[in-house]
This record gives C-alpha cells, structure tokens and sequence, in this order.
C-alpha cells in the first residue's frame, strides 16, 4: 500500500487541474481531478514521401493527419472512384499523382510508405504486395479480412522486415499508457472482468454514409474492386457502405470490437482469448446489410504469465436510444476497484473489502429473536473492535488528456519514427492479428451459432 501511494504521489506531482461532471453519484468534490501531462516531442530527420491507398473517410481524415507529422510528405493517392481522385488534386494540385490502380502505386521508386484504407477485403493483399516492393506500411484495423489471413501476413513482415503497424490508435493513448502504470501498480488489485461496448445512434454510425451522384461502372472500377466473386453485379451500396456487408468488411464486430480488444491487449499484455461466443441480430438497419446491427460477445482469458483470469463483455448497438453520439465505453473490474474509460480519459474508483464481515443492512440478522440479535452484536463488537474506524476507500481519481488530443496522431508518429529508425513498431502484425482474430472469431460464431475455440499464443483455431 505504501508503494501505491508513493506511485501515486509522485504521478500527481507533475499534473494539473481539470473542471469534472459528477461520476456514477460521486460529487464533483470528492473526485480529484488531473490532466495527464503531454510533451511528445516530434523531430523529422529526413522527408518520408506517403502513398494512400482508399481515400474514402478514412483515408481523407488520415491525410489530413500524417501532414501535421513534421518531414511527411504526401505524394500519390490511389482510389476506385474517379470522384475522389479528382478530390485528392483539388487538395494536392492537378500535378498531384493519382490511379486506379495500387500496383502502380507501388511500382513509384519515389515512395517510401503507404498507409492502407481500402475495405478490409483487400488488407492482407495490399500489405503483403508492398512489403514484397520494400515500401513500409500502415495498415488500417482489422490486418486482415479472414482468420487464414493472418499468419500469412506475420510471416511476410518476418521474411521482409519491412516495417508494418496496423491502425488501433488506443495502442498509442497517453490515457491507455497512463492507465496502464495505475493497472501495473495495482490499483484496482486482481482483474477478474471487462465490460466495453460502443454504442452509436444515427444513420452514419451504422455505416449509411452519403453516396456520390455519379456512382456507376464508369465512375468505379468495379472488377478491381470484387476480390472474390466477379461475377457480382453492380452494386453502390456494396461499394460506398462496404462494412454493411461480411464479403467486403468485418461486420461491427471487425470493425468496432476490435479498438475495444487493441486497448485491452495493450494495457494486459494479453495474448486473447481461448473460448468466444457472440450472438446478435439485425433489429434495425434493414438497407440490405448482411450483417448484424447488434452484438453482444463473451471472451474468457485463461490465467497466464501476463495477466489472472477474467472475463471479456462486448457490445456494439447501431440503434441505441441511449445517446446519439459515437461512444467507446471500456471498464477494468478488480478486486479493490474499477478504471473507467472514456475517449482519451479514464477514472479509477477504488473500492476494497471490508476487512471484517459485513453484519446488519440486507441481512438475516433482524429475521432472529431479539435477545439473539444483541448476543451476536456483542460477539461481533468483541471479536472486531475496530470495525467501525476502518479507513474510508480512497477518493476517485479522473485523468485526461489535454485539449485537442488525438491518439491518431501519435500513432502516426510512432509508424513514422519507426520507419526513420527501424525501432519496432507499437502494433505490429502479430499483436494486429490477435486483437482481430477473436473479433473475427465472433463473426464465425455468430453466423455458426457455436462457441469458438483459439489457440492465443499460437494464434490458430482449436
């Protein structure tokens, strides 16, 4: 305990106050309040020049982002959709290069990395392809599209030793770094539960994104586009709200589960789960979707050399009345205390046993004779006479990151520094893969309608 307080002292040396809405009906008085310190220090050595792959929402906001990393230099986008590549030279200047085809892409000696934002039908084969042409990558969640996919694109990087780092930038969150010391320390005693969801209400968080009014065959390179099935008929909705459906996308499991496990692994150094089950249904979204809007999965974490057993509880609602706003909800249950994420925040309650048996309240005792009720007060009092003076829990502590945080930047960052330095990655292939493998895992059990066995160090169905 004395550790604890020492950690705990000398990390709210250095923070600052921050203004706090009431948490779970603890008064605004009563919590403390800190803003995690931030000083990333970003330096550039030489100019790494970046090829996109799917400029789609994704693709535009990440362009936006890596321009802000010092010595990043965009110079050549790839898209199916002829719109978009006419809007990536209204941006970068009609001289700016722009294709169809990421082959060609990849073919540019001038090209050092490519960050891939295509559906996640194609992860697997863009990187595999770029790798095997020496250009490092980012590769947007989940690495991959099938569960056979992923030791493929482990032994590439291993072969290559090109640099890879999949997109889950809760890998890179000073909250989930901070937070991380807090778990290490203790502070909440013994792991034994998680409970994560995210939640959305509206027509764009379920994927009904707005569709351009020239999408046809001779917009969109439709054949380029169908990696299986050529055969399948134009489609726009297939090819603008590609995560509505399991040919092209991961579902909201692949898609939205797999932040809420990237955060987990990473503050666990968990390897994942050995037994999934995941059900749902598609309750509201009827657009043609072949995947459902609500999922609900149970994960359990076998005891290891890293982490106690616990249990995982995921939910994602495309239709949940509860808030119209995106929501990653993410909370460590302990022995002595919960962290309660929030975006880039968290808070710690910490609640310990009672060092005695609880007596009175909800309980049998007042359902005795009265005479018998006072004998066993006055053995109680006897036998726990400081019962009553027993130290109060601790205060709830919040920390945040500082205004205008975004963890996307700093995984960036990271990708690039590793890219000048060739220092590992903070997400590579094989940590990639075991935080999509149980979420791809979900979608094989919901669609089998079975339990889900896996193998999480030698990341293979059991």
């Amino acid at each position: 305990m004395s550790s604890r307080r020492k950690f705990l002292k000398q990390f709210g040396a250095a923070s600052l106050a921050a203004p706090l809405t009431s948490y779970a009906g603890v008064s605004e008085e009563e919590i403390e309040k800190r803003i995690i310190p931030y000083g990333k220090k970003v330096t550039s050595v030489d100019t790494i020049n970046v090829g996109i792959i799917g400029f789609g929402i994704m693709g535009n906001r990440n362009a936006k982002t890596i321009l802000e990393v010092p010595g990043v230099k965009l110079v050549a986008v790839c898209d199916l959709y002829k719109g978009r590549l006419e809007r990536a030279k209204e941006l970068y200047g009609q001289q700016f290069f722009t294709t169809q085809s990421y082959e060609e892409l990849l073919n540019r000696s001038d090209i050092d990395a490519v960050i891939i934002c295509t559906s996640d039908q194609w992860h697997d084969k863009i990187s595999i392809d770029a790798m095997r042409k020496r250009k490092a990558v980012y590769c947007e969640k989940p690495v991959v599209h099938q569960l056979s996919q992923g030791w493929e694109v482990i032994n590439v990087q291993k072969q290559t030793g090109v640099v890879l780092q999949v997109g889950s930038q809760r890998v890179s969150s000073i909250a989930y770094a901070e937070a991380k010391k807090f778990y290490k320390a203790g502070e909440i005693g013994q792991l034994n539960c998680i409970e994560a969801s995210f939640d959305r209400h509206t027509a764009l968080g379920a994927w009904q994104y707005t569709m351009p009014l020239d999408a046809g065959t001779e917009t969109i390179a439709w054949k380029k586009y169908l990696k299986a099935n050529q055969q399948t008929p134009f489609d726009a909705k297939r090819f603008f709200w590609w995560r509505n459906y399991k040919e092209y996308g991961t579902g909201v499991a692949g898609d939205l589960f797999v932040h809420l496990l990237s955060g987990i692994h990473f503050l666990t150094d968990s390897k994942g789960p050995s037994r999934i089950f995941a059900t749902g249904d598609l309750s509201y979204w009827k657009d043609g979707r072949n995947v459902p809007d609500v999922m609900t999965s149970v994960m359990e974490y076998k005891a290891s050399k890293e982490h106690p057993a616990f249990q995982v509880l995921l939910k994602v609602n495309l239709a949940s009345g509860a808030e119209k706003v995106e929501s990653g909800k993410v909370k460590f249950y302990g022995t002595e205390g919960v962290i309660d994420f929030g975006w880039n925040d968290f808070t710690i309650y910490r609640n310990k046993f009672s060092k005695h048996p609880n007596i009175g309240g909800w309980d049998a005792l007042d359902t005795y004779p009265e005479a018998m009720q006072q004998e066993i007060w006055r053995n109680y009092k006897q036998k726990f006479p400081d019962a009553e003076g027993q130290t109060k829990d601790a205060p709830p502590l919040r920390f945040m990151a500082p205004p205008g945080y975004d963890d996307r930047f700093d995984h960036f960052v990271n990708f690039f520094e590793s890219v000048r330095n060739g220092k590992p990655v903070v997400e590579d292939a094989t940590f990639g893969f075991r935080a999509a493998a149980p979420c791809l895992a979900c979608n094989e059990s919901y669609f089998q309608k079975k339990v889900f066995n896996w193998d999480p160090v030698n990341m293979k169905v059991r």
